[in-house]
Order: C-alpha cells, then sequence, then structure tokens
C-alpha cells in the first residue's frame, strides 16, 4: 500500500505520521486474493496457514508426466497437507481460459493456469498480479512488470516412437513413408495447443519453410494426411496405449514420462531429436486466476513451482520433516524449477540457479543425433502470423 503524505513541519507532523502507520500493519486489511507478494500476508508462514484453511488448489491442463508436475503436485500435498482437483489434464492453453471464463463463481473454477506464451495476449483481465518471492530471478523477457504472468519452462520438440516401428525414424522429412501409414500423430488441435502449434512450426523448418513461413508444414501435414500417415487423434498416454498412434512430435521434457508410462503397458519407447528441424519454444507462462476461488492456495502453489531449492522429493520426506515450521519445510524439499529438470524441462530461473550452484540432474531420456542442425525459435510476432494463418488453413488438411 502507498500514501501520500503533505509535508508536516515540527515535533506535530512526526507524530501525526507515525501514530498513522502504527495503526495500519502491513497485512491488515490484505486479504489472500488481494496479496500481491508473501510479505503481504505477513510471511510464508501465515500463507501456508491461510492456504490450509482454504484445503484445496484447483489445477487444470497439468498432466503428471508433463515437465514432472506429478513430483510437484506430491510435494504440495504431502508438505503442506491440501487436496490437488486437476481437471481435463490433456487440456489446451485456449480450454484453460475458456474454464476461466465459463465457471465464474463456482467451486471447480482453476486456480492457476499453465499456457502457451502466445496466449498471454487474449487473457486480459484475467490474472491477479503476484510477485513470488523468486521474482528476481525471472529473465524480464519472461514477465510481466505487475507480476500478471511469468514464464515457467521451456523446452525443444523431440520426435519418440515405438521401438518395434520400422525403420526407425530420424527424421521430419522422413515421415513421409507408406512404412508409417496410421502410425503419425501431435498432440491436439495446433490453433488451440502450443505443443501441436510447435509441431506444425517443426515440419515447416524441415520441409524448406522456417520460423517466418510455417505453409510447408501446413502442406506436409496435408500431404501426410492424405496418404494415410498422419492421424488426427491427439497424442497422449491413453491414445498410445489403444495403438491409435506409434509416432508422435513432443516437448522433449514429456519423453522421461512417456517412456516411463509405455513401460508401465510392456511397450518400448524411444525418443530423439529430429536430424532435420530442432524447434525450441518460448516458455510457458504460469498464472493465477483473478477470481480463484482457493487465492491463498494459488499463491503457495507459485511459490512452490518458483522455488529453486534442491531438496526432498515427497517419497523421501520423514514425519520429522513434516512437523517443520512451512517456511523450513520449504527450503528442504524439492523446489518446482528443479522438478521441471527432473522432467527434462529448461526451467525459466535455470540460468541463475546454474550460478548459485542449485540445479538437480536432468534425465537422459532424449538423444541427441550426429549433426543436429542449429536450434531456432519462433519469436511471438512470427508465432502471431503463424497462427492467424492456421486458423483457415488446419481445419482443411
Amino acid at each position: 500500500m502507498s500514501k501520500k503524505f503533505t509535508v508536516l513541519s515540527g515535533a506535530l507532523g512526526i507524530l501525526l505520521a507515525s501514530t498513522a502507520l502504527a495503526a495500519l500493519p502491513a497485512n491488515a486489511a490484505v486479504k489472500a486474493s488481494n496479496a500481491t507478494t508473501v510479505g503481504q500476508l505477513g510471511g510464508f508462514d501465515k500463507l501456508v496457514a491461510l492456504a490450509k484453511k482454504e484445503g484445496t488448489l484447483n489445477l487444470i491442463a497439468t498432466p503428471r508426466d508433463w515437465a514432472d508436475y506429478g513430483d510437484a503436485m506430491d510435494l504440495y500435498t504431502k508438505a503442506f497437507g491440501i487436496k490437488i482437483v486437476s481437471d481435463n489434464p490433456d487440456g489446451s492453453s485456449a480450454q484453460e481460459l475458456e474454464a476461466i471464463r465459463t465457471t465464474k463463481n463456482m467451486a471447480k473454477m482453476p486456480d492457476v493456469v499453465d499456457i502457451g506464451l502466445g496466449y498471454v495476449a487474449s487473457a486480459d483481465g484475467l490474472f491477479a498480479n503476484y510477485k513470488v518471492r523468486n521474482w528476481i530471478d525471472i529473465p524480464k523477457d519472461w514477465k510481466d512488470p505487475s507480476g500478471n504472468w511469468y514464464g515457467n519452462y521451456t523446452g525443444k520438440m523431440a520426435m519418440c516412437y515405438d521401438t518395434s516401428v520400422k525403420p526407425a525414424p530420424t527424421s521430419i522429412a522422413g515421415l513421409d513413408n507408406p512404412a508409417y501409414k496410421g502410425m503419425f500423430a501431435i498432440q491436439g488441435d495446433p490453433t488451440a495447443a502450443t505443443q501441436a502449434f510447435m509441431s506444425v512450426f517443426t515440419a515447416a523448418v524441415a520441409k524448406g519453410g522456417g520460423v517466418k513461413n510455417i505453409q510447408p508444414g501446413i502442406d506436409f501435414f496435408h500431404k501426410l494426411k492424405s496418404e494415410g500417415i498422419f492421424v488426427p487423434v491427439t497424442a497422449n498416454a491413453s491414445s498410445f496405449a489403444t495403438g491409435a498412434f506409434k509416432i508422435n512430435l513432443t516437448w522433449d521434457y514429456n519423453a522421461a514420462g512417456f517412456i516411463a508410462q509405455a513401460a508401465t503397458i510392456g511397450k518400448t519407447v524411444a525418443c530423439t531429436y529430429p536430424k532435420d528441424a530442432l524447434v525450441a519454444g518460448t516458455p510457458y507462462v504460469s498464472a493465477i486466476n483473478k477470481t480463484a476461488p482457493h487465492p491463498a492456495a494459488a499463491r503457495l502453489w507459485e511459490e512452490l513451482i518458483f522455488s529453486e531449492v534442491n531438496g526432498k522429493l515427497a517419497k523421501d520426506l520423514t514425519s520429522a520433516d513434516l512437523k517443520l515450521k512451512p517456511s523450513a519445510l520449504l527450503s528442504i524439499i524439492m523446489g518446482g524449477q528443479n522438478t521441471y529438470i527432473l522432467g527434462g524441462a529448461h526451467p525459466i530461473t535455470e540460468f541463475q540457479m546454474i550460478r548459485k550452484h542449485l540445479t538437480t540432474t536432468p534425465p537422459k531420456a532424449v538423444t541427441i543425433p550426429a549433426g543436429l542442425v542449429k536450434s531456432v525459435l519462433p519469436t511471438l510476432a512470427q508465432q502471431k502470423v503463424a497462427a492467424d494463418l492456421l486458423k483457415t488453413a488446419w481445419p482443411k488438411i
């Protein structure tokens, strides 16, 4: 809270000013839904107490095997005793924003979102301003100055496939092979889901287009669909289990989870970067719903996700650990930035974490082919041009 004071002369002015300040403690009138920092709520222990009183956190479009969100969820619940309700885990960024708009004043309304950066522009007025304690470590290019949203992790596009597929796919161009009929899929609709959108960019790069020209990617998908190679199913664990696809494009940080899930149904999956196209993504963005039904729990989730501690996972926490004050407990549990690394992602504060020697060891789930092409990253402006084109072109493929 900022105030303007008229300058008063002499001791009377000093007395009046100090009395006014003493009567208004920093957290006197700040509700969780209005708090822009944890300090306004009286500190981390107070935030946890408020979140426990709410008892629930609503997540949306947050699969457990996506960037190792499963470990983050387990830590949140075990450390702080708050239930997580995860809705539509395979949903898209567009569906996350739509859920906020259509569930107002409902208990199931999402408390936080995890969306592609390109969707921030269409979310005006939906998010609350809140700056996590590690705010300074988030690069300024990837956060709103007021704390309305902030990038949290990113990665590169990889190709995963059932090892029974012969020949093993190694490139995007090589997917145009009759041997792959009925096998290739991406994760959703590229006009609504960032991962699918970047899959089309990857094809464009491989087929002579690039970040400034996505049309060759659209044309390639059209060709693969006409040949029966590309199948319009959502490439997730459940559809893989049914045999709906055997080859997909995915973020590299989802490779480890996909490999592990496939193993549970007796299938072996391998993942590699396609040798003819390496596309990096702008960060996914985390933000708190302005009208979150659980505003304290939402802020606590963000504090955990942006914690940089290289510590214990939920399975390693002891009964003695759980008796610690919440602020002390936070200092020993694995921060969300490191759970992203465990999932193979690059957390937004990675540069500062490396400088402070806080990073954990990432998995080696994706192979790097010899002679891999240089990585490219579509800017937001380039994504906007491509997204506008896809709106009319994709339904026609």
